[in-house]
Parts: structure tokens; C-alpha cells; sequence
């Protein structure tokens, strides 16, 4: 019982996917004489919290009521609201289910509920509600978003002719799905190569998919993004990251600018989860990806691959990453794998 409530959290904890950053998307389900009588998940922009926007819907039903929520409840206060764990005790809560710890360790939530005559249980399908949280997670524990590397490639792992041409490599099915893997994350980016090459959009265009569009980020250390690219063209429907070099010259883009050192992945990474991303899908080119992987910044890849050869003339989905011995290259897990009519997504994540 403990696990199918706890999956139904998850389901909801997984629809705000990208529209909750800073903090992670959390699902809440209240539970009374097994009827569920409150649902909710973190609202958009981050607050209220899940555990708040089920007791709003439980009522007075939450007395006396199991509450099943993938984090730990926090126990913090701030400037906007009281912590979770106060207005679960108010409630008159009489359990509370966790999934995942709170990664942050100024949060004692099962502990101060315990205080309370709570009866608590802890670690309910722990690595899913990990899963759903990593973003935030890496945050606290690193200072870094968790980064997903979308590829999109050949049979033979080509991007494009050796004369440039890559669209559409894969099909509309695949096309669609990347759409709605960009709405589950808080940015999507790319380095100024892959905007002066093909001027993407970039955006969610699912209609009714997401209310909270993810942000286009560029790596633009000279600040090159053109002022007719249909990025700075749409700054004002989608919102439009520059991150670039201290030394380069702003001009009108309608952009959000932030500065980190030239060349540097890691340091603009760094910026960026200072700024409130946690969760970013880096859609860049086969430099990009190279410098990702050399630095050990991916956390997940999601590979498309079509149905075709191109054959040695082609463009590489990585560029060099200078490894002359197989203990040296980058080696991920697989995780899962899906078809898209012609094309396969297989996902893989980082080996422990």
C-alpha cells in the first residue's frame, strides 16, 4: 500500500518537471481510511509546497490522515511560509510516508515530525524519488545542475553531410518528443556555434504542455548572438540566457546576461545553478557535447538514433576528446530505450 500510494506522489511530483526550479518538484498525497483525500505538487515558480497544496484540498479530512510525499517535508522557516513540518503537525497528521531525503542538510523534517508524536516511515521507493530530485540535489551537494546531453545521430553516430545539413535527421515523432523533454527541464542549451549555424528556437511548442516556458541559454562568451536570431527575436515569449566572458560588449538583446570566465564550462555551470537552474538540456553541437563529457558535467545522455548511414564524409556527434586508452573514455549505463516510429531514444545515465 505504502509504495502504490507513493507511486501515485511520483506521478504528480513528475508533471512539474522544469517549473518549479529553484526548488524540485514534490508530490503529496493525503490518505484517509484509504481514500485519498488531498493531492498536490510543488506549484509552479516553487511555492506553495506539495504537502501545502494537499492539505488545501484534504480539509479537515487530513485529520488523523497518512500523508505519503517524495521529500522530506522541510523544516526551515523562511520569509514567505512556515515550514512543511509545522503545518503537518497543525494539521493533526497522525503518519507521514517519505520517499527521498531532503539533500539539504539544514533540513530535519522526520526528525522534528518524530517530536511530534508523528508516525514517520522512510525511504518508500527511495531511488525513484531520488530520480526526481537530482537536479536539486546536485545543486546542494555541488554547486552544478544536472545536465542531460541530447545527441541526435546516424546509425554510424553522424549529425550532419560534411557540408552541414542536418535537418531532419530524425522524424517528426522523435521531434515531438524533444519538445517535451525541453519542458521538463529549467533551461536548454546550446554554444554560439550551433546558433550561428542553424538559429534554433529551442522552445517548448507542445501546445498546453507547459505554462512556464524553459530557457534558452547560450554559451556566447564574445556576446555573438545575433540581434535577428529568432532567439533574441522571441526573448519576450521565451526567457534568454547569455552566458559570457566579463571582458565582452553587451548589447540590445532583450536577454538575461551573466558573466563567467571564457571557455570555462564548469564556472558557467556554476553561475547558473547560483542563478536557479537545476535541471538544464543541453541540445549544443558536437563541440559542446566534447567539452561536457571532458569535464564530467554529464549526468544523463539521451540519444536519438535515425535510421541512416552517412558513412566516414560525415560530421561526428562528439568532437575529440583525446583518449588513446579505453580506460579513459567516459562510460554511462543504460537506463531505458523507446522507438519513435524509425528512430530509437535510448537514455543513459553516469556510472557511478
Amino acid at each position: 500500500m505504502n509504495e502504490s500510494f507513493m507511486r501515485a506522489a511520483l506521478a504528480l511530483a513528475r508533471r512539474g518537471l522544469g517549473q518549479t526550479a529553484p526548488n524540485p518538484s514534490v508530490g503529496c498525497i493525503i490518505v484517509r481510511d484509504g481514500q485519498v483525500v488531498g493531492r498536490g505538487r510543488t506549484a509552479d515558480g516553487g511555492r506553495p509546497h506539495a504537502e501545502v497544496k494537499a492539505l488545501e484540498m484534504a480539509g479537515a479530512a487530513a485529520q488523523g490522515a497518512t500523508v505519503y510525499v517524495t521529500l522530506e517535508p522541510c523544516s526551515h522557516r523562511n520569509k514567505v511560509s512556515p515550514p512543511c513540518t509545522e503545518t503537518l503537525i497543525e494539521a493533526g497528521i497522525a503518519r507521514v510516508v517519505i520517499g527521498a531525503p531532503d539533500p539539504n542538510p539544514a533540513v530535519n523534517g522526520a526528525a522534528r515530525l518524530r517530536a511530534a508524536g508523528i508516525g514517520v516511515t522512510e525511504g518508500v521507493l527511495q531511488p525513484e524519488c531520488e530520480a526526481m530530485i537530482a537536479g536539486f540535489a546536485k545543486v546542494m551537494r555541488e554547486g552544478l545542475p544536472w545536465v542531460t546531453l541530447k545527441l541526435a545521430a546516424t546509425l554510424d553516430g553522424k549529425i550532419a553531410t560534411a557540408s552541414g545539413e542536418s535537418q531532419w535527421l530524425t522524424g517528426s515523432d522523435s521531434r515531438r518528443a524533444v519538445q517535451a523533454m525541453r519542458g521538463q527541464h529549467d533551461g536548454v542549451m546550446v554554444g554560439i556555434g550551433t546558433v550561428l549555424a542553424d538559429d534554433p528556437l529551442l522552445t517548448c511548442r507542445l501546445p498546453g504542455y507547459r505554462t512556464r516556458p524553459p530557457a534558452r541559454i547560450v554559451l556566447d562568451s564574445a556576446l555573438r548572438t545575433p540581434v535577428t536570431s529568432q532567439l533574441v527575436r522571441t526573448a519576450g515569449e521565451a526567457p534568454l540566457w547569455l552566458v559570457h566572458a566579463p571582458d565582452a560588449e553587451p548589447k540590445a538583446t532583450g536577454a538575461t546576461l551573466l558573466e563567467a570566465p571564457a571557455h570555462d564550462i564548469k564556472a558557467a555551470l556554476k553561475a547558473l545553478a547560483k542563478s536557479g537552474f537545476t535541471r538544464i538540456f543541453c541540445e549544443g553541437g558536437a563541440t559542446l557535447a566534447a567539452a561536457l563529457l571532458k569535464a564530467d558535467l554529464v549526468d544523463e545522455i539521451a540519444w536519438f538514433h535515425s535510421a541512416g548511414i552517412m558513412g566516414a564524409d560525415g560530421l561526428p556527434a562528439v568532437q575529440t576528446l583525446g583518449i588513446n586508452r579505453l580506460a579513459a573514455m567516459p562510460r554511462f549505463r543504460l537506463i531505458s530505450h523507446r522507438v519513435y516510429g524509425d528512430d530509437i531514444l535510448t537514455i543513459y545515465g553516469k556510472r557511478a
